[in-house]
């Protein structure tokens, strides 16, 4: 039985989309460091915590999804050159991620604990949006791979489905931060350290791919605009 045009279309997008989130993201890595600075909390307060996060995450990848292009397009950045930026942004971060994951997780470990005042705040939601949410776990990576996303709908597939596919996929993006970092303490448990690694480098192995492929078709555009002008001259 074959999908709806509409369904089927939001649908490829968001399976573009979310791997990609995903990638960057990386909360199966974050868990670790999210359970060092809820380290001691009472239950409720960490899964209240890992909620407000996520939502705050959602609310972040959304505005830069939704109105990303936008803002740049008013400064007359174009989407080729934005996809070029995008991608090369998302490829650097991807094989520094590949290469040096311990790097990767002191800065973030940075990000998130900013030096010791996150465990000893009197109440942990004040760190819900900042450090937590931004840039801990969506940071300038994670905006550039939304806004590079929000920029690249295939050829012949209504803006609209793409843009629900992509959001859906921001969505379940921010379902799996909450339900990971509330149980972050059985995510380190059940992955260890070196598990965490292991599939902190899958992920910016994707990532990589990611960013070249976005590279690529931004040079792709340009190459299509630079024959349509010769054409036409």
């Amino acid at each position: 039985m074959s999908l709806a045009p509409g369904l089927g279309n939001t649908l490829s997008s968001w399976l573009i989309a979310f791997p990609a989130l995903f990638s960057i993201i990386n909360p199966l890595g974050a868990s670790l460091i999210f359970a060092q600075a809820t380290e001691g909390r009472d239950r409720r307060e960490v899964v209240e915590l890992a909620r407000q996060v996520a939502l705050n995450s959602l609310g972040i990848m959304l505005v830069s999804i939704w109105f990303g292009s936008w803002i740049l397009g008013f400064f007359g950045i174009s989407i080729n050159a934005l996809r070029i930026t995008g991608g090369l942004v998302v490829a650097s971060r991807a094989w520094l991620m590949l290469l040096q994951p311990e790097t990767s997780e002191a800065r973030k470990e940075k990000q998130a604990l900013q030096g010791g005042r996150t465990v000893t705040t009197p109440d942990l939601r004040e760190t819900a949006f900042f450090p937590l949410a931004m840039p801990f776990t969506v940071g300038p990576g994670s905006i550039s791979v939304a806004i590079a996303l929000s920029s690249s709908t295939p050829p012949n597939m209504p803006t609209a489905d793409y843009y629900a596919g992509v959001s859906a996929a921001a969505t379940t993006m921010a379902v799996v931060v909450a339900v990971v970092y509330a149980y972050a303490e059985r995510v380190v448990a059940m992955l260890g350290v070196t598990g965490t690694r292991i599939v902190s480098r899958l992920a910016a192995l994707i990532l990589l791919a990611i960013g070249v492929q976005i590279m690529a078709s931004g040079a792709e555009g340009f190459l299509v605009e630079a024959l349509k002008q010769a054409k036409a001259a």
